[in-house]
């Protein structure tokens, strides 16, 4: 699906990657209704786009169903249609194992990350369904494919994620709707902040490093590439396309590889 002329709903707008893609589709010629948890940072979106009528902000929390149930008709309401979902928005977990983790933190990274995205999925399908082409993206994680100790319960979210979207795209064929599944590697974005989560043991030497990652707007662009070829993966990133050959190839050797990275951030 072309975006241009479109309007997009899209998560997570306020900053990072949401917000890359509100801008980016912006630029393509799309209208965005952009969806943020904080009203700041998403009308600083708004005012980066430069773009009179064609970003519209919503505040809202996606965990509150009610809220996300309200948000298709607000956007018809306003723009007479809405013809794409691309879901940006969620949260990592502290950097901690399992065991350590309480329960307050897994239920708050699983209300962000799976019950968010299947509010916003479900509701969204009906109005989607009924128009001439449409597109649902769902932003999981390399996580969601590659065991990554300390984020196990984030991982296991975009698993859902993962599993949910290619579940989604196998029911929509033969429609309208094209559904594509997005998979991140490391992102140059503020999650960590975001999620109230400190990195253990940050120094100076991140800055260095995430000179070496992938940024937010090469990410989006990659993510509406991938809308405009209706494609049904996306992975975003070297890393995520490195490690998702290795993993086809040898998931143990993957698995510890990645154990290893992590091993710098992990006490106990």
């Amino acid at each position: 699906m072309k975006v241009a002329g479109k309007i997009l709903v899209v998560t997570g707008a306020g900053s990072g990657i949401g917000r890359a893609v509100t801008l980016e589709a912006v630029r393509r010629g799309a209208t965005v209704a952009a969806v943020d948890l904080n009203a700041t940072t998403l009308a600083e979106t708004a005012d980066l786009a430069a773009a009179d009528g064609r970003v519209w902000t919503h505040a809202l929390d996606i965990t509150d169903r009610a809220a996300v149930e309200a948000l298709p008709g607000q956007v018809t309401e306003r723009h007479g249609a809405v013809d794409g979902l691309v879901h940006c928005a969620g949260i990592i977990q502290p950097f901690a194992k399992l065991r350590d983790l309480d329960y307050a933190a897994i239920e708050r990274v699983f209300a962000v990350n799976w019950s968010g995205t299947l509010y916003l999925t479900k509701t969204f399908l009906p109005p989607l369904l009924a128009r001439p082409e449409a597109h649902i993206v769902n932003v999981a994680s390399m996580g969601g494919f590659l065991p990554v100790p300390g984020q196990t319960i984030y991982g296991a979210s975009k698993a859902a994620v993962k599993l949910l979207t290619e579940g989604l795209h196998a029911e929509c064929a033969g429609t309208n709707v094209r559904v594509t599944v997005v998979f991140p590697g490391a992102v140059a974005t503020n999650i960590t902040a975001n999620s109230g989560v400190a990195i253990p043991g940050a120094d100076g030497r991140a800055a260095a490093r995430t000179q070496k990652i992938t940024s937010p707007a090469r990410a989006a662009r990659d993510i509406l590439d991938g809308v405009e070829r209706d494609a049904y993966r996306v992975l975003v990133g070297r890393d995520a396309k490195l490690m998702d050959l290795l993993y086809r190839a040898d998931p143990r050797r993957a698995a510890s590889l990645i154990a290893n990275k992590m091993k710098d951030l992990l006490r106990g």
